[in-house]
This record gives structure tokens, C-alpha cells and sequence, in this order.
């Protein structure tokens, strides 16, 4: 994997990758802001700043941010995390300075209009009752409050209505200066273009951007004790949520933990709570599990619905399998198969080059380097069947769990 990364004299970095087999460029900024670096008076207001950004900069209307790239083809779009926002296209490489020059145009100069913070105000407001109306959202957000409990990494990216129905300009333009640090700042481009004509058309847009430095400082989140809740809700199928916090992407077993966690409940129809639950019994549609890593915690967690005269023997499966993993080493084909699946899954994502432009944007954000798809490759290969056991019994402990149960209301 070859890349390119250059430091300009504000702080924003640049990092390059040339596919020369496309025609395409998918290029973007990823700043590191999220829902977790609002005051509670903030909740939404990153998400919120996402959305605006669309709707007007000092030399921009909205339409003209919508038909600049739309109008030859291009996508333009954004998305907010806990921990970043996003604001990235993909475009034909002929059409590269627009897409850069527009990019740089919404992050950096938006003017947040009256007008259409009330218009947006009213879209997330609608988001939201989406999200409510979805029960299988609905309970990963609760479950993440449950964990996370009075820390910001347990708030909805989305916000209540009590604070998005209050934001102003102002709040807007405070909460940006407050929290934007040009040296937390990524540009990156992977697609048919040289790194030298990256620079050429780029510089010129960001040099005259001022050094900014920002003084807050994230929370850390500690003091974690197992809850257990259970909620009657309008629904027809039991949802369950079974998780804790887990290592962060600092921790050097966290690939091993992603891949314990690809052989429990990964995207694999043949992992081991979806031959459990639903190849074997059917008691279920569909199952997961997920292992998120934060930049100073992180999250595992299975989700999953089954009919209400089923839930218990689904739960007891669950359990099994994780005793499982917990009391019996893996066999040396086992872990051999587990490693390839991982691997290639892996190698798959490489391929989608818009998410490798993400990629590549975030490891530089929070690790100051790219780290090599070789280099994860060993030591997913090198993990022993023993050390997956040790993980499991420290990670998959059910004393250790968090329970949240969403059961059909009765009436």
C-alpha cells in the first residue's frame, strides 16, 4: 500500500493514493469532532453542523452546493460519528478541482442561514421519528445510554428535541470555533489523479485557512457497572442487546478482538450465533455482534429479535456459545478457517476505494500513520488459539454483561 501524506504549515494534513484502473476520485475531509465532544446544552449539534453544511457558505446558496457536483455526475455527501464528521464525494477525475474546491467551501466556510436552520431543524426532527418508529435503531442507541451511562459516548448522535429544537447561528458558530483544531484535520484523496496535482489544486484552498487550536478536552469514560433493563415496547418481536465496553483502537489486541468477534457474530453466515440461532433452531432472522473501538474505550455488543415463546431458549443458545468460546480452545482448522474469513473480508473492503479514502482519513487522525493492511493481515494470522481464549474469558464473561430487553407491550 502506497500512499502520500503531506503536513501543510496550518496543521490540515494531506494523504494521497493514486488507483490509476478508475476513472474515479473519491476524496473528503474527516475531522476529529463528534457527538461525544458536545456539552449536554449541545446533544445533536455536531450532526446538526453536518446537515448545515449543505445549506449555505458565504458564496453559496444551497442549490448551487447541491448542483455543483450533481450537475456532472459527482456525489456529495457527509456523515457524523461519535468521534468524526465526515464531508467527502466521489467524482470523475476531470471534475477533481471542483469536487476539492466545493469540499473545502462547505467545511470551512458555512454561514449557518436562519432560515434554514429552521427548514433542517424540522428534517432531523422527522430523522428522529424515524429512528423511533425503528425498534432495532432504537434499542442500539438506548443500549449505548446503558453503557455509556451519564457520558457522552452514550448520547444519540442525533440529540433530543429539547436541544435541537433550540440551536441557533450563534450556537453554531461557537460550538465550530470551540472545537476545530486545524491539526485534527485530514484531507484524503484515493483515485486516477498524482500526488502533485493533488497538491497543486488543493494548497491553494487550504494554505490561507488559519492555524486554529482548540482547548477543550475529550472525557474519558470509566467506572463501568453492568445494567439490566427491560422495556415494554409497541413491537411485535422480543429485541435483545448483550454487551459491555471493550479495548480501545490503541490496545494491541484489538485486531484479535475483532477477529473473536468475526467467529462469535461477524457479517459470516457461518458464524457462530447465526448457525446457532438461526441455521440450526430459526429462531431468529437475523443476529450480530459488534465490536466498536473508540479512541479511548470501546464497545462489544449482540443484537437480535425472536418471537416472545422463544426468547428464552434463544438466550440460552446465545449463552452456550459463549461458554463455548470461553471453555474450549479452538481447533487448529477452526482458527484457520476463521483467519482466512477475516482476511478476506478485509482484502474486500480494500477494494471499495471510497471507504479506503475514510480509511485512510481516520488512522491518520488518530494514529499519525496509516496502518498496513499486511501488517493487520499477520497479526490476525499470527494469533494463537490460546490468546482467543484468553480474550474471550476477559471479554465475553456474562457476569460482566449488559442486558437490555425490548419486549412487546402488554395491553
Amino acid at each position: 500500500m502506497s500512499y502520500n501524506i503531506k503536513e501543510l504549515a496550518n496543521g490540515i494534513r494531506i494523504i494521497h493514493q493514486e488507483i490509476t484502473h478508475t476513472r474515479l476520485i473519491h476524496c473528503g475531509f474527516i475531522l476529529d469532532i463528534g457527538s461525544r465532544d458536545e456539552t449536554k446544552e449541545q446533544e445533536g449539534i455536531a450532526h446538526f453542523w453536518e446537515h448545515m453544511a449543505f445549506k449555505g457558505t458565504k458564496k453559496r446558496k444551497a442549490f448551487h452546493i447541491l448542483n455543483r457536483l450533481d450537475s456532472v455526475g459527482g456525489e456529495l455527501n457527509a456523515y457524523t460519528t461519535k468521534e468524526k464528521i465526515c464531508f467527502y464525494s466521489s467524482i470523475l477525475n476531470q471534475h477533481f478541482n471542483k469536487a476539492a474546491e466545493l469540499l473545502c467551501d462547505i467545511t470551512f466556510n458555512s454561514t449557518f442561514p436562519e432560515n434554514q436552520i429552521n427548514r433542517e431543524r424540522q428534517v432531523i426532527l422527522e430523522e428522529m421519528s424515524m429512528y423511533r418508529d425503528s425498534p432495532e435503531d432504537a434499542i442500539q442507541d438506548d443500549f449505548d445510554a446503558q453503557i455509556f451511562e451519564n457520558h457522552a459516548l452514550g448520547r444519540n448522535i442525533l440529540g433530543r428535541e429539547e436541544t435541537v429544537s433550540k440551536f441557533t447561528q450563534k450556537d453554531f458558530f461557537d460550538f465550530v470555533s470551540s472545537r476545530l483544531d486545524t491539526s485534527k484535520i485530514v484531507f484524503s484523496v484515493v483515485g486516477n489523479i498524482s500526488f502533485s496535482k493533488v497538491l497543486k489544486q488543493i494548497e491553494g484552498f487550504l494554505t490561507n485557512i488559519p492555524v486554529k487550536k482548540r482547548l477543550y478536552i475529550r472525557s474519558g469514560f470509566s467506572n463501568y457497572q453492568p445494567i439490566h433493563k427491560t422495556v415494554e415496547k409497541d413491537i411485535t418481536q422480543s429485541l435483545f442487546a448483550i454487551g459491555k465496553p471493550a479495548i480501545s483502537l490503541y490496545h494491541p489486541d484489538r485486531f484479535k478482538l475483532y477477529l473473536l468477534n468475526n467467529i462469535l457474530g461477524g457479517p459470516s453466515m457461518t458464524s457462530r450465533l447465526n448457525l446457532a440461532l438461526r441455521e440450526r433452531h430459526g429462531y431468529v432472522y437475523s443476529v450480530e455482534s459488534t465490536y466498536q473501538a473508540y479512541t479511548d474505550t470501546g464497545f462489544l455488543g449482540i443484537f437480535y429479535g425472536t418471537e416472545e415463546k422463544t426468547a428464552a431458549k434463544a438466550k440460552k443458545l446465545v449463552m452456550k456459545e459463549l461458554a463455548k468460546l470461553r471453555n474450549q480452545k479452538l481447533g487448529s482448522m477452526q482458527i484457520h478457517m476463521a483467519k482466512e474469513q477475516a482476511v478476506g473480508q478485509m482484502a474486500m473492503a480494500e477494494e471499495n476505494y471510497a471507504s479506503l479514502m475514510l480509511i485512510f482519513g481516520k488512522n491518520l487522525l488518530d494514529q499519525n500513520k496509516v496502518t498496513e493492511l499486511d501488517q493487520i493481515f499477520k497479526i490476525i494470522k499470527e494469533t494463537s488459539a490460546e490468546q482467543l481464549q484468553e480474550l474471550a474469558n476477559e471479554y465475553l464473561a456474562e457476569e460482566d454483561f449488559s442486558y437490555l430487553t425490548y419486549l412487546p407491550k402488554k395491553y
